[in-house]
């Protein structure tokens, strides 16, 4: 057990951090004893975001969004060094009887043990695998995404970038009754997973045209020109990616506004507007859980595992730009 006790107040625990620089490292730090009604969770599993945490290592996040890019529990100031990550999964050691010994997701930094307020957990349901349940995140993005484009039966939808965000929204999209969904990526071999998730596969030169709703999510200016160029007339381009610091070249030339085309930002730090009356992050959060738990096929997107105590050797190659592999996870002793 990496978690040790030093006393009558304190447990100690390490904790990933980035130093802004492209570099990681593992900190040893003092816990204080919770509450006996807060739990204490030993984690499992840790999923790391490609796209959000490579900007973050790198230092990259624009100083306008250093405020609403705080992970909770996140200790440290951008560019860095920070404490980051939001998709922990491990087991309550202690706490409250309802939760102890029971599974749980939680937007916690990578740890290898925290304590949090019960609230903030979600006990994982019946069948979901705990190395699965760290692509909740990821999954709340794709249905936000969904979400905020509007897509209905029968439409034709394209999703540009074929990672973890990308595959997870044409699931999705491909279990809409009558929808045809295709997956555009430069690398060929997605083209087996984007298959065995109910979508078709195309690369950029053969993406479809006339799509009735486009999801952009390869981080590249390429990849949005691929996206625009696949929308139909008067079609919904959801823009997912991130990109940072950087600004991309965005062709609004040629027959967009001919086409009258949507260009629709999606971001998964509040619901979509469609569901916001109704709905809660905690209860999409629920959602997404659930849906993870249904089909055990997204178990083929955590194609890259790293040993929480190997990760300052390993990860900064693993979120290096043109790393292959899909999601990254942590899995700690």
């Amino acid at each position: 057990m990496t978690v040790t006790d030093n006393g009558p107040e304190t447990l100690s625990a390490r904790a990933l951090w980035y130093d802004g620089r492209g570099g990681v490292e593992l900190r040893e730090e003092l816990l204080a004893r919770p509450d006996p009604r807060e739990p204490l969770v030993r984690t499992l599993f840790s999923g790391v975001s490609r796209g959000t945490e490579r900007l973050v290592c790198g230092g990259r996040v624009p100083e306008s969004e250093w405020r609403r890019m705080r992970a909770p529990r996140q200790e440290g100031e951008f560019p860095g060094p920070v404490k980051y990550g939001y998709a922990a999964v491990g087991r309550v050691e202690a706490g409250p009887p309802d939760l102890t010994g029971r599974m749980v997701f939680c937007l916690n930094p990578h740890q290898d043990a925290f304590s949090a307020p019960a609230s903030t957990l979600h006990p994982l349901p019946a069948g979901l695998p705990p190395r699965r349940a760290v692509l909740a995140a990821n999954m709340e993005t794709a249905l936000n995404a969904v979400w905020d484009s509007g897509a209905g039966p029968c439409d034709r939808a394209v999703v540009v970038g074929g990672g973890p965000v990308g595959l997870l929204t044409a699931a999705l999209l491909s279990r809409l009754p009558g929808v045809e969904v295709t997956v555009v990526d430069v690398d060929e071999r997605r083209r087996a997973l984007a298959e065995s998730l109910g979508a078709g596969f195309a690369e950029p030169g053969d993406a479809p045209r006339d799509a009735d709703v486009v999801f952009h999510a390869s981080a590249t200016a390429a990849g949005l020109a691929t996206a625009l160029a696949a929308a139909g007339e008067e079609a919904t381009v959801v823009e997912m990616s991130w990109h940072g610091v950087d600004d991309v070249a965005v062709p609004l030339g040629r027959a967009f506004h001919a086409r009258r085309l949507k260009l629709v930002s999606s971001q998964v730090g509040q619901v979509a507007p469609s569901r916001r009356p109704r709905w809660s992050t905690r209860r999409r959060l629920g959602a997404a859980l659930a849906l993870l738990a249904a089909d055990n096929r997204y178990d083929l997107l955590l194609d890259t595992e790293i040993l929480f105590d190997d990760a300052p050797s390993a990860l900064p190659d693993a979120l290096a730009p043109g790393a292959q592999g899909l999601a990254v996870v942590l899995r700690y002793p």
